[in-house]
This record gives C-alpha cells, sequence and structure tokens, in this order.
C-alpha cells in the first residue's frame, strides 16, 4: 500500500483550514451516517475533485478513449475563466483538486495559469502526465506554478517494452522531462512538486518492476508508485494486459482462464461522499470510472456547482449505489482501495 512521503504529507497538512477540516468531519459523517441509516446521507461538500484540462491526447494507449480516439462525448479544452469561476465558488471547503480525468493536460495552453490559480486559493494539486511535454521551459513554469503532486506515467524502461502500452510514445522524452523537472526543483530551491513514476502494470511489462526502482533513483523523483491496470473487456482479456503476477492485477484468473474482477462492490462508496469529477466542458459525473460521462449528475452552465451536489440527479445516484451498486455499470470495473503500491 501507498507509504507515507512526510514532506508531501506536510504540505498537505498545510492547506488545511478551517471550514476545510469541518467540511472534512462533515463529510466523514454523512459516509458512517450513511452505513448505519442504510440510506444515502450527504453533508459538506467534496474534499476532492478532478477538473480535466483536456480530453485530447498524444498517446495511443489501447485501454483509453483518448488514446483509441472512442469518445462518445465532445472533445474539447477547459477555459480558463470557467475553471476560475468554479474554483472561486468551492475553494473554501475544497482540499485537494487533480487536474486529470482524460487525456494529456500540458496539451491546454492555459493549464499552468490553472494550476497558479488553484495554488493561490491554497488548494493542494495535482496531475498525472505521459511527460512527452516536459521541456525546459514547461518543466520550470510546472515548478514556478505551485503545483504540489507530478505523476508521471512511466509503463516500461526500455522503448520495445514502454510502446507496447504507451503507443505512440518515446520513452527518451518520459525521463528527460523527469529529468527537467528534479532539475528545476534544484534550480529554484523548491520542494514541489512532489514527483512519482506511475508504473501501471502489465503482462507486456511485469517484468521491468525492480528496474522501474533503478531507473527512479538515477533520474531523482521522489517515488515509484505501481498501478493495476483497468481492463475494460476483463473476462477474455482480449488485449492480452492482465499482468501473471497476481498481486498487481485487479482480477482473479479462473479456472477456465476467464478473468472476474476481485473487487466484492459492497454497496457504499467513500468516493462518492467526498470527491468527483468534473469534464472540461462542465458535467459533473460521480467518479473517474465515468470515462464517457453518462451519468450526468449536472451541468455547471446551469446550475452552481453546490446546488448540483445536493440536487435530485446525485440523490437518486447515491440512493441506487446504496440499493444495488453491482448494477451501475461503471461500478462494475471499480478497484478503489486496493489499486496501488509504493515503492
Amino acid at each position: 500500500m501507498p507509504q507515507i512521503n512526510w514532506n508531501d504529507s506536510f504540505n498537505l497538512l498545510s492547506k488545511l483550514t478551517p471550514k476545510r477540516v469541518w467540511n472534512g468531519v462533515k463529510v466523514l459523517s454523512s459516509f458512517y451516517a450513511s452505513r448505519l441509516l442504510n440510506k444515502p446521507v450527504q453533508w459538506g461538500y467534496p474534499v476532492s475533485i478532478s477538473f480535466e484540462p483536456t480530453t485530447s491526447c498524444n498517446l495511443r494507449c489501447p485501454e483509453c478513449p483518448s488514446g483509441l480516439r472512442a469518445f462518445t462525448r465532445p472533445t474539447g479544452m477547459l477555459q480558463k475563466d470557467f475553471f476560475s469561476t468554479t474554483i472561486d465558488e468551492i475553494h473554501k471547503e475544497l482540499l485537494y483538486l487533480i487536474f486529470y480525468f482524460q487525456g494529456e493536460p500540458y496539451l491546454n495552453p492555459d493549464f499552468l495559469e490553472m494550476v497558479k490559480y488553484a495554488a493561490s486559493k491554497k488548494i493542494y494539486t495535482a496531475t498525472s502526465t505521459n511527460a512527452h511535454y516536459l521541456t525546459e521551459e514547461n518543466a520550470r513554469r510546472t515548478v514556478e506554478s505551485g503545483l504540489d503532486r507530478l505523476i508521471i506515467s512511466i509503463d516500461g524502461t526500455t522503448q520495445d517494452v514502454y510502446k507496447q502500452y504507451r503507443v505512440g510514445g518515446n520513452i527518451d522524452k518520459v525521463i528527460e522531462g523527469a529529468k527537467n523537472i528534479v532539475k528545476w526543483k534544484k534550480e529554484l530551491n523548491s520542494k514541489t512538486p512532489f514527483v512519482f513514476f506511475q508504473f501501471l502494470v502489465v503482462k507486456p511489462n511485469e517484468h521491468q518492476i525492480e528496474e522501474i526502482k533503478k531507473l527512479a533513483k538515477e533520474v531523482g523523483v521522489d517515488e515509484v508508485r505501481f498501478k493495476t491496470a483497468q481492463v475494460y473487456e476483463y473476462e477474455t482479456d482480449p488485449n492480452n494486459l492482465i499482468p501473471a503476477n497476481d498481486k498487481f492485477s485487479r482480477y482473479k484468473k479462473n479456472e477456465d482462464g476467464t478473468f472476474t474482477a476481485k473487487n466484492k462492490l459492497a454497496n457504499r462508496c467513500w468516493k462518492m461522499q467526498h470527491a468527483n469529477v468534473i469534464t472540461w466542458d462542465g458535467l459533473v459525473v460521480p467518479c473517474c470510472f465515468d470515462k464517457d460521462a453518462m451519468h450526468r449528475l449536472g451541468n455547471l452552465k446551469n446550475q452552481s456547482f453546490k446546488e448540483i451536489w445536493h440536487n435530485d440527479n446525485y440523490k437518486q445516484f447515491r440512493s441506487e449505489l446504496m440499493k444495488s451498486r453491482k448494477n451501475i455499470d461503471i461500478c462494475a470495473n471499480c478497484s478503489e482501495g486496493v489499486s496501488v503500491w509504493s515503492e
């Protein structure tokens, strides 16, 4: 399970205010009240939100709708003014902001300006990137933006392995980008962003687990994290991605060669209580598993965020989740709580 990095943890704790602490208490209390009463209770507002900078991506990863160019929803870029208006409404309660849902954040030309705006509100900010755009200039601007956490997806240590999942990618660019960030942190004497390599463990790369640890030390990133892969057609695994190492798999192999999800899907979800996702064009959806925004709980062009958080759509979704979570399509492949290991 994830280890604690004290510098990163103290940085997160430094963002706490009395109002954010009180909001967190209300959210946590509502989670346990819901379990006790066996009906949805929702006090407070999200502690964490994911905001999507863009749906565009330069790579073509086989299990990603951005990579496959397979969205049923429109593609586009988050607009800076729309973003800042939403942040102005919710920043007093919000502790953690993830600048990522689908796509490559650095393709949005205003991305780092939005990070800077959120940082000015003392919100902990994080993003995930394939690191192909971490040039010298972008690396310096990233450190200067106040970004707190930078996740670099690197799913191989050699080009022949890396390109099997990160189709169209260049491992040398990823390593160079990571080195640029490390360099500018030192140049600017900055403790942020906390940088870690995220290694999505799939069958083609599972033999390089020890190698990625060595590479991380050579580059100078803060940590390596291993993530299990979400496979859409996991019953038969047609792309042969599920690793043989059971520790790094979300799925259990059956005697007949098919797979079933390990998660038993209890009729509750902590993420539904404390977090959600906002698409680039203002749709509010339950979580990051709703990649095509099929469960649209509200639209920020029609309602404020706080109105949406307590509207009838949200109440109905929370109620359905507590009655029969297994019948909600985006929950069927969920691995909440069992998907990441640190080294």
